[in-house]
């Protein structure tokens, strides 16, 4: 059932991609002779002669065969990270565990049948859109899953003490050369960090590296440190499409969902 729900959102991040916003040109964004984006013109830059990373983005997916339905574009590592880290991922016994669990029982406790925001481990790979807006001391990232936002802010302020947890954390950046390295505590115990469950305990540090490899493609590079849910430190990398001509759309979750009362008996 879970792998249903699963598919049902990436075939509607595919549907809405070509559908939002009709007939609107996204400004300076670089084109062709044919009036087409030419995603592989160079990363733009800020005033400060920062990479921008500013733009509506989307996972980048890839083609599984999945069951009847046939071969089915969805975002690598949004079901399973462990494939992305050599040797898989590194459990603890409890951890490794539940992960099990949790996929024996068809992710039917997922945060998204719950409604629940996701981790932004989950986030990356999500297939609905996300627009980010870079200013001076803070990049914004909107999620259209539940009208989600995160920020981080690049300021120059250290990461707080004592964070009271939360969904996302607290966020703090700073350029390496052309990467914007980002580190966030203060998260909540027990969020999902992919689709088959891979936990994450209130003891996580998460920190990205984001780089616009080119106009189109945002990639970012992600640790997660978590004593209490793994043996060592371990890193995944995933990429980001420029959804170009386009802009956010709401998506409620519960809004006219009738997948949810039928989970728990599957």
């Amino acid at each position: 059932m879970f792998g249903r729900l699963i598919l049902a959102s990436a075939l509607f991040a595919g549907a809405s991609a070509s559908a939002q916003w009709l007939n609107i040109t996204t400004p300076g964004i670089p084109r062709t002779a044919d009036g087409k984006p030419n995603l592989t013109a160079p990363a733009p830059s800020t005033a400060d002669g920062k990479p921008d990373l500013s733009g509506m983005w989307a996972a980048t997916t890839e083609v599984i065969d999945r069951g009847p339905l046939g071969p089915t574009a969805t975002p690598r590592y949004w079901l399973d990270l462990g494939p992305g880290v050599p040797g898989g991922l590194p459990y603890q016994p409890w951890a490794g565990d539940l992960r099990n669990a949790r996929f024996a029982a068809n992710s039917k406790d997922h945060p998204m049948t719950q409604c629940l925001p996701l981790s932004i481990v989950l986030m990356h790979s999500h297939p609905l859109s996300r627009k980010v807006i870079q200013i001076p001391g803070l990049v914004g990232i909107l999620s259209e899953y539940n009208m989600m936002y995160r920020q981080i802010f690049t300021d120059g302020r250290p990461l707080p003490v004592d964070p009271q947890p939360s969904f996302n954390g607290y966020s703090v950046g700073k350029w390496d050369r052309d990467a914007l390295v980002v580190e966030t505590i203060g998260f909540k115990d027990g969020l999902w960090l992919d689709g088959r469950g891979s936990p994450s305990t209130d003891a996580a540090k998460v920190t990205e590296r984001f780089r616009r490899v080119n106009f189109g493609t945002l990639e970012i590079e992600i640790t997660v440190q978590d004593p209490k849910a793994y043996t060592r430190p371990w890193s995944v990398k995933v990429t980001q499409s420029l959804m170009a001509d386009t802009d956010l759309l709401e998506f409620v979750c519960l809004e006219n969902e009738k997948d949810r009362p039928h989970m728990a008996g599957k």
